[in-house]
């Protein structure tokens, strides 16, 4: 083992020190930023630092080299228009819905879509209709029906506009031409959060682009699977549905006022770099992950997710990028699997949850961190200890059931519910409020949020009723190690309710 202290045993109290410890180990990143620690051709970023000084340009009112760099990227992605975001998609989602609707207004969203949306549904007190997801044998949730869409416009006429996560955290999209289609009928405007779908119009063997699928306004995170700094991101606009004076006026709300420089220098090198040497890094990227697949396929124990098992009504596509490791119904559990990668390989994923763990890849990866993870699963994959008749090739393998002698771990089918909203996001919060025990909160009027995090989907939202269930769910939650956020009490046992 290498010397340098890994960023999970570094006790400095420099961020600079732990950073740069972290840079100089041998520890792989199969996480964000998409830049995986490659460099662009920057020098001192300090020398580069400025703020909005004579022929820079201005990001609210842009009219020379800021206004040609959207142009670039709009051009890149066929969009008619694309706006810089400093302050990552959070502040696209919250711009964007702010811009569609009115103040009380109604928005139809998958339910499993990022915390920022819901803010959104807060600061501008919306009514909010969830579509739920389909449930997945992999145990992860699959697509928006888009005849869910369909009965759900035409039995709320005051819906005014409709919001889809494609793709999710997991990479799983919808059929958005088909939705874009519906919503359309209703002259309403469809708005897709694509955040971790930057990369989409750049190869055939990616889903198609939310922008070619017809989306009014679609949003992407260029940090999270491009070369660029993390917080970067775009706004694209591609019709009339959306007020575009009403959009700048948000976005000149939700970003600072002194934006990065830096930032929307990473972003113009990111799309430079796409543009120019885009179609060769990509051949390569494809290469790779297609024989990473390959090579998974003789694993006995540990499945990765192929999207080819499932149904296109479950799930329509699925981001091959996001490489999904389940450890089925083994002894290890998706935590144990992390940290195995992590501490014996030197592997740090993006995430784990309950029966697997999640490869984040992009384009800037290299052919030995493939070979890293190729390697470590079939090391750890022959010395698995599962029960007799509960290997993938023995039997199906049935997520989310009992192991022997274990606890059942849970699914995301298990953890995002169908939800029972009594009053708006925004009127729940302004009631009169008390604390209760969590496991004493069952048919109360829920104050806060609670999320898993990553990805900071909602498990509960304010305003809506507590179920045994659902707390049951939360409490699992936390016994399994699953990260649980939103609630104020930091202890996560107590929750505020709507005081009756």
């Amino acid at each position: 083992m290498s010397e340098i202290k890994y960023s999970w045993q570094d006790d400095t109290s420099r961020l600079d020190q732990k950073l740069q410890n972290n840079s100089i180990s041998d520890c792989y990143p199969f996480h964000m930023p998409g830049h995986k620690r490659r460099t662009i051709d920057f020098s001192d970023l300090y020398s580069l630092d400025i703020t909005e000084i004579e022929g820079f340009d201005n990001l609210h009112h842009p009219q020379g080299i800021l206004k040609e760099a959207q142009q670039r990227a709009a051009d890149l992605y066929g969009a008619e228009e694309t706006f810089y975001l400093v302050n990552g998609s959070t502040a696209g989602i919250l711009s964007a819905v702010s811009a569609a609707l009115p103040r009380l207004g109604t928005l139809l969203l998958s339910r499993n879509s990022h915390r920022s949306v819901y803010h959104a549904a807060y600061l501008r007190g919306l009514e909010t209709v969830y579509l739920l997801p389909a449930a997945t044998e992999f145990g992860i949730s699959g697509s928006v029906s888009p005849a869910h869409v369909a009965q759900a416009l035409e039995d709320l006429p005051q819906i005014a506009a409709v919001f889809i996560t494609s793709p999710t955290y997991d990479g799983v999209t919808s059929d958005l031409s088909a939705i874009a289609e519906i919503v359309h009928a209703y002259n309403l405007p469809l708005i897709v959060d694509e955040a971790h779908g930057a990369h989409f119009a750049f190869s055939e063997e990616f889903p198609k682009s939310a922008l070619s699928c017809g989306a009014d306004v679609v949003i992407h995170s260029l940090h999270k699977t491009l070369p660029s700094f993390t917080q970067t991101a775009l706004l694209h606009v591609n019709s009339d549905r959306i007020d575009r004076d009403a959009l700048k006026h948000y976005l000149s709300i939700y970003q600072t006022s002194s934006p990065s420089y830096l930032l929307m220098m990473s972003m113009d090198q990111c799309i430079r770099f796409m543009e120019e040497k885009g179609s060769s890094f990509m051949e390569e990227y494809i290469l790779q992950l297609k024989l990473f697949y390959q090579q998974a396929k003789s694993l006995k124990h540990i499945q990765v997710f192929d999207k080819t098992s499932v149904s296109e009504d479950i799930c329509f596509d699925q981001d091959i990028s996001k490489i999904l490791i389940s450890v089925g119904n083994s002894e290890m559990t998706g935590q144990k699997l992390y940290h195995k990668l992590l501490n014996t390989y030197h592997l740090q994923m993006e995430m784990c949850a309950g029966h697997y763990t999640t490869a984040l890849t992009s384009i800037m990866d290299t052919p030995e961190g493939f070979q890293r993870l190729s390697r470590a699963l079939r090391e750890i994959d022959e010395r698995i200890s599962v029960s007799a008749g509960n290997s993938r090739t023995a039997s199906k393998v049935i997520y989310g059931s009992k192991r022997p002698g274990h606890s059942r771990l849970l699914t995301s089918n298990d953890i995002y519910q169908n939800p029972k909203p009594q009053m708006p996001i925004a009127l729940a919060m302004e009631q009169p409020s008390e604390r209760l025990p969590l496991k004493a909160s069952t048919g109360h009027i829920s104050q806060e949020f609670v999320y898993l995090y990553p990805p900071g989907i909602p498990l509960i939202a304010p305003g809506e009723i507590l179920t045994g269930k659902i707390i049951s769910i939360v409490d699992q939650c936390q016994k399994q190690g699953l990260l649980v956020e939103g609630l104020s009490d930091q202890n996560n046992q107590s929750i505020k309710v709507v005081k009756l």
